[in-house]
């Protein structure tokens, strides 16, 4: 394991974020700020509580959930898909790299960005509305999972886009709405039978519930699903990874 070059690669994304702050940290704190303003006070009023849990308290696992998947859909499929749009992904190709050692850098990179703005996030809910986490050690493991899980998913985006609008389209067009229609501010509880069983085809149901269960012992599906869920989709997205490199899909054209 050459852990001098995944160093090198992951210091340099890191670098990336250090020079773009307000865009990397400081817009999607106040984006998700607007949200506890608007909905915990606006239909907060409305919906007092949640199966005991006061809506802007309920709401809290989802807007984090919210900023870690779109946070690291972009900064993963960001970090592959420059250097192949300026030609010195060939250089890194060429290098005396493996293909799990551009990985692990990029994702690692990608994850960590996301990791640390869902903890600045979390700070800046409590600000807002009281928070409890019944269950901490799940609610790292559900972080770290969902931050690599979707990092990875990223980094196949960056591969698969070849222009920068390809490169907004799934997470506008596909992640953002199952994202809103995943339970980030409602139990599916709440909805007709018929739309209930359509939710549990959403894959982010299962992220926000696990998420959610970790903070106040809520859920929508039992943990155990949530984490299997969890890990199929990472299983999936790693043998994706895999199959790319392994053919050189969109990598040596």
């Amino acid at each position: 394991m050459n852990l001098y070059a995944i160093r090198a690669i992951y210091r340099f994304e890191m670098a990336r974020t250090r020079r773009t702050l307000v865009q990397s940290i400081v817009s999607p704190v106040i984006s998700t700020s607007l949200y506890f303003v608007v909905f915990g006070a606006a239909i907060g009023s409305r919906i007092p509580h949640i199966e005991g849990v006061g809506y802007g308290s309920f709401i809290v696992p989802g807007l984090v959930m919210l900023s870690l998947l779109t946070q690291s859909l972009s900064n993963a499929s960001f970090g592959i898909y420059f250097p192949r749009f300026t030609g010195t992904i060939y250089e890194l190709l060429s290098a005396p790299v493996s293909y799990v050692e551009i990985v692990i850098s990029y994702v690692g990179a990608a994850a960590t960005k996301s990791l640390i703005l869902g903890v600045i996030i979390l700070i800046t809910a409590a600000l807002f509305v009281p928070l409890r986490v019944e269950h901490p050690l799940w609610m790292l493991l559900f972080l770290v999972l969902t931050a690599i899980t979707f990092s990875l998913l990223g980094f196949i985006i960056g591969i698969w886009a070849d222009s920068f609008e390809k490169l907004q389209l799934v997470p506008l067009l596909i992640v953002t709405p199952l994202t809103f229609l995943g339970g980030s501010f409602y139990t599916i509880d709440m909805l007709p039978p018929v739309w209930q069983t359509v939710s549990l085809f959403n894959p982010v149901v299962y992220l926000i519930s696990g998420f959610r269960w970790s903070f106040y012992g809520l859920a929508d599906v039992p943990v155990g699903i949530s984490l299997a869920m969890t890990g199929l989709f990472l299983v999936a997205c790693m043998t994706t990874v895999a199959w790319i490199f392994r053919t050189g899909y969109r990598l040596k054209a």
